[in-house]
Parts: structure tokens; sequence; C-alpha cells
């Protein structure tokens, strides 16, 4: 699977270990991992591990995250898009799409998570034939929370996990293309 995807100010493609030290900068941050369980990534073998994961996702599944980089630069920021979620079980459930997001730091604030959201779900319901797609957030998650309301997901339920609160979303096919 080989994704290209452009948007006004974003590179959206499939990951490649080119991607390595980028994902070794987003994911040792301690800031990005606060609402992820507060345990971020301490070598570049642990980096190394989360690409080849990703796109061993693309060849088990036909679909993973995908790398995100500026396009006027070229630079990776982050990673966003759907994995089907077939290997755990996520508030009993398990094989649906998730939409997610994580970025660099540096660059938060910039709507990227919104911009790229929005491609996800074009993607999820055109190319993918999706009829709903999920996520899930830290409920004191306030600005992830933001953009799944924003891009149309709706809170559907609340539940714990390692005793915090999490949100569970969805939006359907409808939804999309009436938001559209």
């Amino acid at each position: 699977m080989q994704i290209y995807i452009e948007t006004e100010n974003l590179i959206l493609r499939s990951f490649s270990e080119a991607d390595v030290l980028g994902i070794y900068e987003l994911d040792s941050d301690p800031e990005v991992h606060a609402y992820l369980g507060g345990n971020p990534i301490g070598t570049i073998e642990e980096a190394k591990y989360i690409v080849n994961k990703i796109r061993k996702q693309y060849e088990q599944n036909g679909i993973g995250r995908w790398a995100v980089l500026l396009k006027e630069t070229g630079e990776f920021i982050g990673w966003s898009g759907l994995k089907l979620v077939n290997d755990a079980t996520v508030n009993g459930r398990t094989n649906y799409y998730d939409l997610g997001y994580r970025f660099i730091k540096k660059y938060w604030g910039n709507s990227y998570a919104t911009e790229t959201a929005r491609v996800a779900l074009d993607y999820a319901f055109g190319d993918l034939g999706c009829v709903e797609v999920y996520a899930t957030t830290d409920a004191r998650n306030h600005a992830s929370n933001r953009v799944l309301e924003k891009v149309g997901l709706k809170k559907i339920e609340s539940f714990y996990e390692d005793g915090i609160q999490q949100y569970f979303y969805k939006i359907e096919k409808e939804d999309w293309l009436t938001m559209k």
C-alpha cells in the first residue's frame, strides 16, 4: 500500500524507514504522551519498531496511520489517519476503523489534526467504503476532543481504562456526507 495525499498545507503518505527520527522526536516527548499513558519511548530502536509496526499494518490490513509532512519543507511533523483495530479490544470492541493523530509539540495549534482528520474520513468513506469510523481519546485531552467534534464525530460512550476516563466517538458515513 502506498498512499500519497496532499492537502492545502500537508502531505500525508505511507510511512517509510526515513521517518524513524521523526517518530523518535514525536514519541520521546513526555508532553506528547501526557494523555497516552505517560510512557514515551527512549530509544531509536523503539522508534524503528513503531515504524515497522505501522508498515506491517499496511500489509496485514490494507491501512495504517500515515506520516504527515509539511508541504512547504517536507519536514515530518507527526502522523494521522486510520487503523483497523483488530488485534485488541477497546471498550469491549474490536474490528473497527479508528481515527487518530499525533503531532510534534511545536506543530500543535495549527489545525493540522483537523485538516488531516477530514482527509482520513474522506478516505474511509470513499476509498475504503466504511460505513462508520470510531475514535478514542482521554477525557482530559480537550484539544483532541474538540478536533473529533469539529470533524463530526459524536461522543457515544465514556469508559475507564487503567483508571482514566476515556471517550469513545463515532461517525457514520451518511452523517459525514451530510456534513460535507
